[in-house]
Protein backbone atom coordinates (compact mmCIF):
# COMPACT_ATOMS: atom_id res chain seq x y z
CA UNK A 1 0.00 0.00 0.00
CA UNK A 2 2.72 2.49 1.22
CA UNK A 3 4.64 2.13 -2.26
CA UNK A 4 1.05 2.83 -4.09
CA UNK A 5 0.48 5.81 -2.19
CA UNK A 6 4.13 6.93 -3.31
CA UNK A 7 3.40 5.83 -6.60
CA UNK A 8 0.06 7.89 -6.93
CA UNK A 9 1.42 11.22 -5.36
CA UNK A 10 5.01 10.73 -7.22
CA UNK A 11 2.75 10.36 -10.65
CA UNK A 12 0.37 13.20 -9.70
CA UNK A 13 3.64 15.62 -8.77
CA UNK A 14 5.27 14.41 -12.51
CA UNK A 15 1.63 14.62 -14.19
CA UNK A 16 1.11 17.84 -13.16
CA UNK A 17 4.81 19.25 -13.89
CA UNK A 18 4.72 17.77 -17.72
CA UNK A 19 1.32 19.26 -18.23
CA UNK A 20 2.80 22.60 -17.73
CA UNK A 21 5.29 22.21 -19.63
CA UNK A 22 3.52 20.56 -22.62
CA UNK A 23 0.97 23.46 -22.67
CA UNK A 24 3.51 25.87 -22.56
CA UNK A 25 5.65 24.49 -25.27
CA UNK A 26 2.55 23.80 -27.57
CA UNK A 27 1.12 27.60 -26.82
CA UNK A 28 4.55 29.14 -27.64
CA UNK A 29 5.18 27.14 -30.50
CA UNK A 30 1.47 27.85 -32.37
CA UNK A 31 2.07 31.39 -31.61
CA UNK A 32 5.44 31.18 -33.29
CA UNK A 33 3.75 29.72 -36.12
CA UNK A 34 1.67 32.06 -36.38
CA UNK A 35 -1.70 30.76 -34.56
CA UNK A 36 -4.12 33.87 -33.46
CA UNK A 37 -4.02 34.05 -29.91
CA UNK A 38 -7.79 33.22 -29.38
CA UNK A 39 -7.20 30.16 -31.27
CA UNK A 40 -4.81 29.20 -29.27
CA UNK A 41 -6.71 29.94 -26.22
CA UNK A 42 -9.89 27.74 -27.29
CA UNK A 43 -8.13 24.66 -28.79
CA UNK A 44 -4.63 24.20 -27.91
CA UNK A 45 -4.99 25.22 -24.42
CA UNK A 46 -8.06 23.22 -23.84
CA UNK A 47 -6.46 20.07 -25.50
CA UNK A 48 -3.08 20.86 -23.20
CA UNK A 49 -4.99 21.42 -19.87
CA UNK A 50 -6.81 18.04 -20.96
CA UNK A 51 -4.04 16.10 -21.76
CA UNK A 52 -3.16 14.67 -18.17
CA UNK A 53 -7.08 12.99 -18.40
CA UNK A 54 -6.55 11.97 -22.32
CA UNK A 55 -3.98 9.89 -21.58
CA UNK A 56 -4.57 8.60 -17.62
CA UNK A 57 -7.65 7.65 -19.42
CA UNK A 58 -6.46 5.80 -22.73
CA UNK A 59 -3.83 3.84 -20.38
CA UNK A 60 -6.78 2.48 -18.13
CA UNK A 61 -9.09 1.42 -20.84
CA UNK A 62 -5.76 -0.12 -22.85
CA UNK A 63 -5.05 -2.11 -19.10
CA UNK A 64 -8.73 -3.05 -19.09
CA UNK A 65 -9.42 -0.27 -15.91
CA UNK A 66 -12.41 1.03 -17.44
CA UNK A 67 -13.77 2.98 -14.27
CA UNK A 68 -10.97 5.09 -13.76
CA UNK A 69 -11.62 5.93 -17.82
CA UNK A 70 -14.65 6.61 -17.16
CA UNK A 71 -14.35 8.19 -13.59
CA UNK A 72 -11.46 10.25 -14.39
CA UNK A 73 -13.34 12.41 -16.92
CA UNK A 74 -16.84 12.27 -15.38
CA UNK A 75 -15.33 13.26 -11.86
CA UNK A 76 -12.68 16.05 -13.53
CA UNK A 77 -15.38 17.41 -15.23
CA UNK A 78 -17.62 17.61 -11.69
CA UNK A 79 -13.83 18.97 -10.11
CA UNK A 80 -13.76 21.44 -12.87
CA UNK A 81 -17.07 23.56 -12.43
CA UNK A 82 -17.70 22.93 -9.12
CA UNK A 83 -14.35 23.48 -6.95
CA UNK A 84 -11.93 24.91 -9.44
CA UNK A 85 -14.79 27.35 -10.39
CA UNK A 86 -16.15 27.70 -7.04
CA UNK A 87 -12.89 27.93 -5.49
CA UNK A 88 -12.31 30.48 -7.87
CA UNK A 89 -14.91 32.91 -7.99
CA UNK A 90 -14.59 32.86 -4.04
CA UNK A 91 -11.28 34.51 -4.08
CA UNK A 92 -12.19 36.62 -7.35
CA UNK A 93 -15.64 36.84 -8.72
CA UNK A 94 -14.94 36.13 -12.67
CA UNK A 95 -16.44 38.19 -14.80
CA UNK A 96 -17.32 36.67 -18.49
CA UNK A 97 -16.79 39.19 -21.30
CA UNK A 98 -15.84 36.80 -24.13
CA UNK A 99 -18.46 36.36 -26.67
CA UNK A 100 -16.71 32.86 -27.74
CA UNK A 101 -16.96 31.61 -24.10
CA UNK A 102 -21.25 32.36 -24.27
CA UNK A 103 -21.10 30.61 -27.79
CA UNK A 104 -19.61 27.74 -26.16
CA UNK A 105 -21.90 27.70 -23.09
CA UNK A 106 -24.51 25.64 -25.02
CA UNK A 107 -22.46 23.79 -26.55
CA UNK A 108 -21.42 22.27 -23.47
CA UNK A 109 -24.59 21.51 -22.43
CA UNK A 110 -25.80 20.03 -25.41
CA UNK A 111 -22.86 17.82 -25.75
CA UNK A 112 -23.41 16.76 -21.79
CA UNK A 113 -27.00 15.72 -23.11
CA UNK A 114 -25.98 13.94 -25.76
CA UNK A 115 -23.97 11.78 -23.60
CA UNK A 116 -26.46 11.21 -21.63
CA UNK A 117 -28.60 10.34 -24.04
CA UNK A 118 -25.97 8.02 -25.78
CA UNK A 119 -25.08 5.98 -22.50
CA UNK A 120 -28.85 5.65 -21.22
CA UNK A 121 -28.90 2.24 -22.04
CA UNK A 122 -25.16 1.36 -19.68
CA UNK A 123 -22.85 0.67 -22.12
CA UNK A 124 -20.30 2.34 -23.70
CA UNK A 125 -19.57 0.79 -26.93
CA UNK A 126 -17.30 1.31 -29.54
CA UNK A 127 -19.42 2.75 -31.73
CA UNK A 128 -20.49 5.35 -29.28
CA UNK A 129 -16.75 6.07 -28.69
CA UNK A 130 -16.99 6.73 -32.55
CA UNK A 131 -19.71 9.06 -32.15
CA UNK A 132 -18.26 10.82 -29.52
CA UNK A 133 -15.04 11.41 -31.15
CA UNK A 134 -17.25 12.28 -34.64
CA UNK A 135 -18.74 15.11 -32.15
CA UNK A 136 -15.69 16.04 -31.04
CA UNK A 137 -14.09 17.00 -34.78
CA UNK A 138 -17.69 18.87 -35.60
CA UNK A 139 -16.79 21.19 -32.09
CA UNK A 140 -13.62 21.44 -33.01
CA UNK A 141 -13.97 22.93 -36.51
CA UNK A 142 -16.16 25.07 -35.36
CA UNK A 143 -13.50 26.19 -32.47
CA UNK A 144 -10.87 26.99 -35.52
CA UNK A 145 -13.74 28.60 -37.62
CA UNK A 146 -14.36 30.96 -34.85
CA UNK A 147 -10.63 31.54 -33.87
CA UNK A 148 -9.94 32.45 -37.25
CA UNK A 149 -12.69 34.63 -38.59
CA UNK A 150 -13.24 36.22 -34.70
CA UNK A 151 -9.99 38.06 -33.88
CA UNK A 152 -11.65 40.55 -31.61
CA UNK A 153 -12.47 38.89 -28.69
CA UNK A 154 -11.59 39.77 -24.94
CA UNK A 155 -10.29 35.23 -24.41
CA UNK A 156 -8.15 36.33 -27.45
CA UNK A 157 -6.86 39.57 -26.18
CA UNK A 158 -5.97 38.07 -22.80
CA UNK A 159 -4.37 35.28 -24.59
CA UNK A 160 -1.77 37.52 -26.44
CA UNK A 161 -0.88 39.28 -23.26
CA UNK A 162 -0.37 35.95 -21.75
CA UNK A 163 1.55 34.90 -24.59
CA UNK A 164 4.01 38.02 -24.73
CA UNK A 165 5.11 37.16 -21.09
CA UNK A 166 6.08 33.79 -22.43
CA UNK A 167 9.61 34.84 -24.56
CA UNK A 168 10.71 31.46 -25.49
CA UNK A 169 12.97 30.63 -28.72
CA UNK A 170 11.58 27.97 -30.76
CA UNK A 171 13.41 25.11 -30.64
CA UNK A 172 13.40 25.21 -26.58
CA UNK A 173 9.46 25.84 -27.20
CA UNK A 174 9.53 22.57 -29.36
CA UNK A 175 11.61 20.22 -26.35
CA UNK A 176 9.05 21.38 -24.01
CA UNK A 177 6.71 19.96 -26.50
CA UNK A 178 8.00 16.45 -26.90
CA UNK A 179 9.26 16.41 -23.43
CA UNK A 180 5.73 16.99 -21.77
CA UNK A 181 4.42 14.60 -23.90
CA UNK A 182 6.73 12.06 -22.51
CA UNK A 183 6.31 12.85 -19.03
CA UNK A 184 2.43 12.58 -19.51
CA UNK A 185 2.88 9.07 -20.78
CA UNK A 186 5.47 8.01 -18.20
CA UNK A 187 3.32 9.94 -14.73
CA UNK A 188 0.27 8.64 -16.36
CA UNK A 189 1.44 4.87 -16.11
CA UNK A 190 2.66 5.13 -12.61
CA UNK A 191 -0.53 6.89 -11.60
CA UNK A 192 -2.79 3.97 -12.89
CA UNK A 193 -0.58 1.22 -11.34
CA UNK A 194 -0.70 2.88 -7.70
CA UNK A 195 -4.12 4.13 -8.07
CA UNK A 196 -5.71 0.32 -9.37
CA UNK A 197 -3.47 -1.07 -6.39
CA UNK A 198 -4.58 1.02 -3.39
CA UNK A 199 -8.32 0.55 -5.27
CA UNK A 200 -7.45 -3.34 -4.94
CA UNK A 201 -5.99 -2.43 -1.32
CA UNK A 202 -8.95 -0.81 -0.26
CA UNK A 203 -11.57 -2.76 -1.51
CA UNK A 204 -13.23 -0.15 -3.30
CA UNK A 205 -14.42 0.12 -7.57
CA UNK A 206 -11.53 2.37 -9.60
CA UNK A 207 -14.89 4.45 -10.71
CA UNK A 208 -14.10 5.93 -7.22
CA UNK A 209 -10.41 6.12 -7.43
CA UNK A 210 -11.37 7.94 -10.75
CA UNK A 211 -13.62 10.48 -9.50
CA UNK A 212 -11.91 11.38 -6.44
CA UNK A 213 -7.71 11.16 -6.69
CA UNK A 214 -7.27 10.78 -10.12
CA UNK A 215 -10.02 13.30 -10.99
CA UNK A 216 -8.45 15.98 -8.82
CA UNK A 217 -5.31 15.09 -9.57
CA UNK A 218 -5.53 15.18 -13.13
CA UNK A 219 -7.68 18.71 -12.79
CA UNK A 220 -4.02 20.61 -10.91
CA UNK A 221 -3.67 22.04 -14.33
CA UNK A 222 -6.73 23.96 -14.48
CA UNK A 223 -6.50 24.71 -10.81
CA UNK A 224 -3.59 26.65 -11.59
CA UNK A 225 -4.30 28.10 -14.60
CA UNK A 226 -7.43 29.91 -13.25
CA UNK A 227 -5.98 30.79 -10.04
CA UNK A 228 -2.88 32.70 -11.88
CA UNK A 229 -5.77 34.11 -14.54
CA UNK A 230 -7.92 35.65 -11.97
CA UNK A 231 -5.13 37.12 -10.55
CA UNK A 232 -4.06 38.63 -13.37
CA UNK A 233 -7.84 39.63 -14.10
CA UNK A 234 -8.09 37.61 -17.03
CA UNK A 235 -11.10 35.97 -16.09
CA UNK A 236 -12.14 34.29 -19.62
CA UNK A 237 -8.90 32.52 -19.58
CA UNK A 238 -10.01 31.52 -16.31
CA UNK A 239 -13.35 30.40 -17.38
CA UNK A 240 -12.21 29.37 -20.95
CA UNK A 241 -9.47 26.69 -19.21
CA UNK A 242 -12.87 25.25 -17.48
CA UNK A 243 -14.97 25.06 -20.50
CA UNK A 244 -12.52 23.78 -23.35
CA UNK A 245 -11.28 21.18 -20.71
CA UNK A 246 -14.87 19.80 -20.16
CA UNK A 247 -15.73 19.44 -23.67
CA UNK A 248 -12.70 17.84 -24.09
CA UNK A 249 -13.13 15.57 -21.69
CA UNK A 250 -16.66 14.64 -22.29
CA UNK A 251 -16.08 14.15 -26.04
CA UNK A 252 -12.39 13.29 -26.27
CA UNK A 253 -11.56 11.90 -23.29
CA UNK A 254 -14.60 9.15 -23.12
CA UNK A 255 -14.48 8.79 -26.67
CA UNK A 256 -10.87 7.16 -27.04
CA UNK A 257 -11.56 5.00 -23.83
CA UNK A 258 -14.64 3.81 -25.63
CA UNK A 259 -13.20 2.95 -28.68
CA UNK A 260 -9.87 0.67 -26.94
CA UNK A 261 -11.96 -1.04 -24.41
CA UNK A 262 -16.06 -0.96 -25.08
CA UNK A 263 -17.39 -1.44 -21.28
CA UNK A 264 -20.31 -1.43 -19.12
CA UNK A 265 -21.78 1.48 -17.34
CA UNK A 266 -22.46 1.28 -13.91
CA UNK A 267 -26.48 2.57 -13.06
CA UNK A 268 -24.49 4.93 -10.02
CA UNK A 269 -22.67 6.50 -13.26
CA UNK A 270 -25.58 7.95 -14.50
CA UNK A 271 -27.95 8.12 -11.81
CA UNK A 272 -24.98 10.13 -9.54
CA UNK A 273 -22.07 11.45 -11.63
CA UNK A 274 -23.40 12.07 -15.22
CA UNK A 275 -26.52 13.51 -13.61
CA UNK A 276 -24.49 15.88 -10.80
CA UNK A 277 -21.93 17.13 -14.10
CA UNK A 278 -25.51 17.93 -16.27
CA UNK A 279 -26.32 19.52 -12.85
CA UNK A 280 -23.69 21.52 -12.81
CA UNK A 281 -23.04 22.50 -16.43
CA UNK A 282 -26.70 23.32 -16.33
CA UNK A 283 -25.90 25.65 -13.50
CA UNK A 284 -22.59 26.89 -14.73
CA UNK A 285 -24.72 28.04 -17.52
CA UNK A 286 -27.00 30.03 -15.62
CA UNK A 287 -24.40 31.56 -13.91
CA UNK A 288 -22.17 32.67 -16.48
CA UNK A 289 -24.21 32.93 -19.57
CA UNK A 290 -24.97 36.39 -18.94
CA UNK A 291 -28.46 37.28 -20.29
CA UNK A 292 -29.02 41.14 -19.67
CA UNK A 293 -25.02 41.65 -20.57
CA UNK A 294 -21.36 40.05 -19.41
CA UNK A 295 -21.85 37.30 -17.20
CA UNK A 296 -20.58 37.04 -14.10
CA UNK A 297 -19.79 34.57 -11.43
CA UNK A 298 -19.89 36.02 -8.18
CA UNK A 299 -18.80 34.93 -4.15
CA UNK A 300 -22.22 33.51 -3.42
CA UNK A 301 -22.38 31.55 -6.53
CA UNK A 302 -19.04 30.30 -6.11
CA UNK A 303 -19.70 29.44 -2.39
CA UNK A 304 -22.83 27.41 -4.37
CA UNK A 305 -20.56 25.27 -6.57
CA UNK A 306 -17.88 24.62 -3.93
CA UNK A 307 -20.51 23.78 -1.27
CA UNK A 308 -21.73 21.23 -4.00
CA UNK A 309 -18.82 19.47 -4.32
CA UNK A 310 -18.07 19.19 -0.97
CA UNK A 311 -21.33 17.55 -0.80
CA UNK A 312 -20.82 15.41 -3.64
CA UNK A 313 -17.42 14.42 -2.19
CA UNK A 314 -18.88 13.19 1.25
CA UNK A 315 -21.45 11.48 -0.21
CA UNK A 316 -18.89 9.47 -2.25
CA UNK A 317 -17.00 8.88 0.81
CA UNK A 318 -20.01 7.58 2.64
CA UNK A 319 -20.93 5.55 -0.24
CA UNK A 320 -17.43 3.82 -0.30
CA UNK A 321 -17.39 3.41 3.66
CA UNK A 322 -20.66 2.05 3.53
CA UNK A 323 -19.87 -0.96 0.98
CA UNK A 324 -16.96 -1.68 3.15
Amino acid sequence: MTLSIIAVVFGLALLVWGADRFVEGAAVTARHFGMPPLLIGMVIVGFGTSAPEMVVSALASWQGNPGIALGNAYGSNITNIALILGLTALLSPIAVHSQVLRKELPILLAVTGFVLFLLWDHELTRLDGWLHLLVFAGVMAWSIRQGLQQRADTLGEEMEKELGVQDMPLGRALFWLGAGLILLIVSSQILVWGAVNIARELGVSDLIIGLTVIAIGTSLPELASSLVAVRKKEHDIALGNVIGSNLFNTLAVVGIAGTIHPLKVEPSVLSRDMTMMAVLTVVLFLFSYGFRGPGRINRIEGAILLSGYIGYTVYLVLTVFGQA
